[in-house]
């Protein structure tokens, strides 16, 4: 009778760039384990958490997952936990000791000695294969990894190291893999996705890379996230018009509009730069969807910049917004140099005003597209309803459009089998964060 493999739960906190971490090493574990949902309330041989330690929030989310995995460790369900990613990496003396229930600790980037923990034999690189943890017909594509910029109020650089970029022909493998098991749409991610290539060929590639990952077959939509305004490569612009695989979509964190908070911030931009290039994007892509961020209460936001935040935001009119309310980290220049002197209470009010205002905006830019006819991919099938999303709407982040199932325009088709395909919708309502659609066709 053979040997029963062991279970691996991996479970993957913070942002789209870890999951890619995670899903490179359960590539290689598959061949060790049987690899758990991340879902899975059962029992595991061992669990393997993926942390954040971002900002003060996500830090608290990372600690009370592993807290949660020692209770179940305590209860049986568990054997044992490893923990690796960002929190661990950042506070590698101190955590160990204040959970010492935990089996073992890495890093960041720490994949060789962790592949050895679970006993998986290391690859030379770390290979282009990926055990895909999102729905199979999307999937992130991490370009770079580290970051060359020094935000005042980020810790990524300290923890992550300097950018690196991938080369390309590892990128287009692994994407080729990942089309190979039905991925139609890639979401290029790194902590600046513009930055890509100037280590490696002297120049930004990002454009070259969009093209290239184009004539993928399989690939029918490319969507850009976590893009840098200071030096932004208009190419992709022109790529971004005149590609039909490449989503008319640019998430562009801006963080403010204030000179003076602009220049605290380090971000090496200004005022006018920024409207500059809001307004190219908008004239070179005709009907372009912008998502940015925002931080409130960062050290030099008084009421008058954190009023001319307003101001641009209600002139800007993003189609998506986020924002989160400036924590300071220790061992950023914000944290050594300036003092954080926003009392918390304002800065969730600064948060829920400038929220608000997004929430209008948002809602008026929905309703504008009722009577428009899009394509859709779905994503889900529940109760009746298809959970789509449009070139506009980017997963997990963004709202959705809603589809009630409709046995005419889908006549002979098994309603699960639609997961992963493309419709052709009409909407028909629509609220701040999503729509409603009816099927007119499937693709």
């Amino acid at each position: 009778m053979p040997e029963r493999r062991q279970t691996l739960q991996a479970i993957t906190m913070g942002c789209s760039k870890n999951r890619v971490d995670t899903e490179h090493i359960l590539a290689q574990a598959v061949s060790c384990y049987d690899i758990l949902p991340e879902d899975w309330n059962g029992a595991a041989d061992l669990v393997l958490i993926n942390t954040c330690g971002f900002i003060g929030d996500a830090k608290e989310e990372s600690i009370q997952m592993i807290l949660q995995a020692v209770e179940r460790k305590k209860s049986g369900d568990y054997g044992r936990i490893a923990v690796f990613g960002c929190l661990s990496q950042r506070y590698s003396d101190e955590m160990p000791e204040l959970i010492p229930e935990v089996d073992a600790w890495f890093g960041a980037r720490d994949f060789t000695p962790l592949l050895e923990y679970l006993g998986v034999e290391a690859p030379a690189g770390f290979g282009t294969r990926r055990h895909v943890t999102t729905p199979s017909h999307y999937a992130y594509l991490k370009i770079s990894e580290g970051c060359d910029r020094r935000c005042a109020y980020c810790a990524i650089p300290h923890i992550r190291g300097k950018h690196i970029s991938v080369p390309m022909e590892e990128l287009l493998a692994e994407a080729g893999l990942l089309a190979a098991k039905g991925v139609r749409e890639l979401i290029v991610i790194a902590q600046d996705t513009t930055y890509y290539g100037l280590d490696l060929y002297g120049e930004r590639k990002l454009a070259e890379l969009l093209e290239r990952l184009s004539e993928i077959d399989g690939i029918e939509w490319i969507r850009i996230h976590y893009s840098y305004p200071d030096g932004f490569p208009q190419d992709v612009l022109d790529v971004m018009s005149r590609n039909p695989k490449v989503c008319r979509y640019m998430d562009i964190p801006l963080q403010h509009i204030s000179d003076k908070v602009l220049d605290m911030m380090h971000r090496h931009v200004d005022s006018a730069w920024t409207r500059a290039l809001i307004q190219e994007m908008r004239s070179r892509v005709p009907g372009v969807v912008l998502r940015t961020t925002m931080i409130v209460g960062h050290p030099g936001e008084g009421k008058r910049e954190f009023r001319e935040l307003l101001d641009f935001v209600r002139e800007a009119r993003f189609e998506r917004l986020g924002a989160f309310a400036y924590s300071e980290e220790e061992g950023t220049y914000g944290a050594i140099h300036y003092k954080d002197t926003v009392r918390a209470g304002e800065k969730r009010r600064r948060l829920d005003e400038l929220m608000t205002l997004q929430s209008g905006i948002s809602l008026e830019y929905n309703r504008s597209r009722i009577g428009t006819e899009e394509k859709v991919i779905v994503d889900s099938f529940s109760d009746g309803v298809y959970v789509c999303r449009s070139e506009f709407e980017s997963p997990e982040v963004d709202g959705e459009i809603l589809v009630k199932y409709d046995d005419i325009a889908t006549a002979g088709v098994e309603p699960y089998s639609l997961i992963g395909e493309f419709l052709k919708v009409r909407i028909t309502g629509a609220d701040e964060y999503d729509l409603i659609g009816e099927i007119i066709e499937v693709l």
